[in-house]
């Protein structure tokens, strides 16, 4: 599976943006995809995952972020509103494989937020 992420830049607090991640390669293997942030000197972090249909959010986005599967395009949306400073990270989009569940991971985003 191959990932190619998009909609990364520069926001103000309280401002939007989408991130998208389209997938190509053996996309019927599929099991969940989704987002992770990592902020410097930070862990990689869940932000939002889709898995057979069930959606499941980081505590800190819950209620301002919104994952969204395009099935017909293979594209994962991640609509991002209420946007803070502390989200600024890069946003790698993530899926899950196969029988053994092997991860593939995208280039990454950068989302920067000012205050």
């Amino acid at each position: 599976v191959q990932l190619q992420a998009s909609g990364g830049g520069l926001v103000q607090a309280g401002g939007s943006l989408r991130l998208s991640c389209a997938a190509s390669g053996n996309t019927r293997s599929i099991n969940a995809i989704g987002w992770y942030r990592e902020a410097p000197g930070k862990q990689r972090d869940l932000v939002a995952i889709i898995s057979s249909g069930a959606t499941n959010y980081g505590d800190s986005v819950k209620g301002r972020f919104t994952i969204s599967l395009d099935n017909a395009k293979n594209t994962v949306y991640l609509q991002m509103n209420k946007l803070k400073p502390e989200d600024t990270a890069v946003y790698y989009c993530n899926v899950v494989s196969g029988s053994y569940f092997v991860n593939y991971w995208g280039q990454g985003t950068q989302v920067t937020v000012s205050s």
